[in-house]
């Protein structure tokens, strides 16, 4: 008689006991994958004997399996709250040493850096100092508090100054003239925008539309005035915008701004560039201001930072602007199975896995990037409980057996 089976099946039972137990403990942590314990038969290795012949010597644990099956996604409050829909996992460098994670609970350290609860950072792909993502070996991301500098509306990044209007067919020519932009009856009509110098200080730049020919028959023709700050008005050099019959532009659509001198200490004399009027039409309708755009900037100040689904860092500013911090990158690997469970939500990679594949979130198999969320356990507590009573029964099945067995053997020992 052998107790094996018996005893074999008791320390399998326990052991899928154990497995259930970590998955139900583990049912609130964020990130945390279930797991499953597989089991396998266990023969005696015999000469001689076929195998119908053979019987079995119980079970073994054959692998503890993790199921790396998305879990639900809950909102936070937290923008540093990142979850993974999709494939892939997050990662995390401690002084160099690379380890992988799905639970996406960061936060900012001291020194600027992503990191989670056990300080480790994130890593990610840095930006240019002209703030493009530069796809190279992914760093530690830090993120920088700093301000942004200013930027002039003069600026070749800024592009031109562009002003859609229309200007009504219907006006007649001001019926007083000079042009004298302190007195409406002098000019047909005007709008303003805030541009900005070298130093990021604002001004308000005004230009004033005047009539100078009627609409009929050959279309009409407009002097355009501009003041910078309500002083020195000029007309734009490169002569009038001209319309015509339709109420199309049939002059030159971009026209140089002047030139005025500045007190402010920005470099002098200064101009916002190039003022570009395409799309300007000349209807019968109430004249009006489609749009009036420029790409100048005062400095600013960090104030928000946000996570697009491509894991883009990108930061808000007092000024409006946004700007790229760095994008973080997502490791996928050919047998996720093979990591290493380091615990506290935590796998390294190992030669069962296969080398980690980094790439941007969203591409390839990579999932996208959820900002204000976090990743639940995939444990099923239904499921696990379920499982839990198959587990008991076959642990008091295997006792019974064990029961049987002695019972068995006590008879043959009383055999007199």
């Amino acid at each position: 008689m052998s107790f094996q089976q018996g005893l074999s099946g008791l320390d399998a039972a326990a052991s899928s006991l154990d497995v259930i137990g970590n998955n139900v403990a583990n049912a609130s942590t964020v990130g945390f994958k279930r797991a499953n314990a597989n089991f396998a038969d266990v023969f005696a290795a015999s000469l001689g004997i076929v195998g119908a012949s053979q019987i079995g010597i119980g079970v073994s644990i054959g692998a503890i399996q993790q199921q790396f099956t998305q879990g639900n996604l809950t909102t936070t409050d937290n923008a540093l709250d990142l979850a993974v829909n999709g494939g892939g996992f997050f990662r995390m460098s401690d002084d160099g040493a690379i380890s992988y994670t799905r639970n996406g609970q960061f936060h900012i350290d001291n020194q600027g850096y992503i990191i989670n609860d056990q300080k480790l950072r994130l890593t990610g792909y840095p930006v240019s100092v002209t703030g493009a993502i530069t796809p190279a070996n992914p760093i530690e991301l830090q993120l920088s508090a700093s301000q942004i500098p200013p930027r002039a509306t003069s600026h070749p990044l800024s592009g031109d100054v562009a002003a859609v209007l229309n200007l009504d067919s219907r006006d007649t020519v001001p019926v007083l003239s000079p042009f004298d932009y302190t007195n409406p009856s002098t000019y047909n009509f005007s709008t303003a925008l805030t541009v900005f110098d070298t130093l990021g200080v604002s001004h308000n730049l005004t230009t004033y539309y005047v009539l100078n020919a009627p609409t009929p028959p050959t279309g009409g023709e407009w002097t355009v005035h501009a003041t910078l700050d309500g002083a020195n008005p000029q007309i734009l050099p490169g002569g009038n915008l001209v319309f015509d019959t339709s109420g199309a532009l049939s002059s030159a659509p971009t026209y140089t701004l002047p030139s005025w001198p500045l007190s402010s200490g920005a470099v002098t004399p200064w101009s916002p560039g190039v003022i570009d009027f395409t799309g300007t039409t000349q209807y019968g309708s109430a004249s009006s201001v489609d749009r009036l755009t420029q790409g100048g900037y005062a400095t600013g100040s960090l104030v928000g930072i946000g996570v697009l689904s491509d894991g883009i860092v990108q930061g808000r500013y007092s000024n409006g602007q946004t700007r790229s911090m760095g994008q973080l990158v997502l490791a996928t690997f050919a047998d996720p199975n093979g990591l290493l469970n380091l615990g506290n939500n935590q796998w390294t990679a190992t030669s069962t896995s296969g080398p980690e594949l980094v790439g941007a979130p969203a591409s390839g198999s990579r999932g996208v990037i959820q900002s204000a969320a976090v990743e639940d356990s995939n444990v099923d507590l239904t499921n696990e409980l379920v499982a839990m009573i198959t587990a008991q029964r076959n642990y008091q099945a295997n006792a019974q057996t064990i029961k049987t067995q002695d019972q068995i053997m006590q008879t043959l020992i009383n055999l007199r």
